[in-house]
């Protein structure tokens, strides 16, 4: 089959399509044919091996595991033995090792049923940054019904997401992103929109209960300015490295700042995908490409 791998850190650019054994399906794993896969920042510091500290589990002088992509849709042609749920010819989208290539193979948690109304282009998106949006904002964050959110990056993949999954808690939802994405925000719910061109938006004078930073624009004092009392800042870790590390000291130190690396769950896609069925969260797509 082809696949994209590598087998040395480099840019994004010096990934390279080859010929590579179809992967095996080992007992309690299900095989997909691949249908879709998802680009995320995480495949950005995965083929590069940033940061530096992230290499004593990904591999020193190269990644131990040559393959990328982690978001995935597909239809299931094989289970292994022990798989209860998923059956061939099954359409599923979750998360795996080596989603960009024809075949891709994981154990059958890590795939729910993916709902007919959705693409697959559009399931394949999901994984990553809406589970990051959902644990950000619901396990970190804490949000609630009735709260303020000011979601920073709300046209980002991670913050698309994060707009609808906050609505659907009943928060009152600002948005921070461009000119040209201002509409697309409002058309996922957001109340109130900021043009960070034109505004900035650390010295408006409204104040949230949560703030979900995801751009790592502005720095952590003026970020913590805009929060009520007993307001918490979230930073998603794709936001900025050196301030997760500020952020994360904060954290230890009893202030109202966290932080958080999202690991997927099957109960999280199972949220999501209920999310999709009631018609209160969709994937923006940007852009496809064909896979070479």
């Amino acid at each position: 089959m082809r696949a994209i791998v590598q087998d040395r850190y480099c840019a994004p650019e010096q990934l390279r399509l080859r010929e590579v054994p179809v992967p095996a399906t080992g007992d309690g794993d299900v095989r997909l044919r691949v249908r879709a896969a998802g680009v995320n920042p995480l495949d950005w510091h995965l083929a590069r091996g940033t940061p530096r500290v992230a290499r004593v589990a990904m591999g020193l002088s190269a990644p131990k595991d040559t393959r990328r992509g982690v978001d995935v849709a597909g239809v299931v042609e094989a289970a292994g033995k022990g798989v209860k749920e998923l059956r061939p010819g099954d359409e599923v989208f979750g998360w795996c090792e080596g989603a960009f290539a024809e075949h891709a193979s994981a154990p059958e948690d890590h795939f729910v049923v993916k709902p007919a109304a959705m693409s697959f282009e559009e399931a394949a998106a999901v994984p990553v940054a809406a589970v990051t949006a959902l644990r950000g904002l619901r396990d970190v964050g804490r949000l609630r019904s009735g709260q303020r959110v000011l979601i920073n990056g709300a046209s980002g993949g991670v913050g698309t997401y994060a707009v609808q999954i906050a609505k659907s808690i009943g928060a009152e939802v600002t948005g921070v992103c461009s000119t040209r994405n201002l509409e697309l925000v409002r058309s996922l719910g957001a109340e109130h929109v900021i043009d960070y061109t034109r505004e900035d938006f650390t010295r408006e004078p409204g104040r949230y209960d949560l703030v979900l930073d995801n751009a790592g624009s502005r720095s952590i004092p003026a970020l913590r300015r805009i929060l009520v009392t007993g307001g918490t800042l979230v930073y998603n870790s794709g936001a900025s490295m050196p301030r997760m590390g500020m952020a994360a000291l904060l954290s230890r130190m009893g202030r109202n700042v966290r932080t958080f690396f999202a690991q997927i769950r099957h109960d999280d896609l199972m949220v999501l995908r209920d999310l999709i069925e009631a018609g209160k969260l969709r994937s923006v797509i940007d852009r496809t490409y064909p896979l070479d």
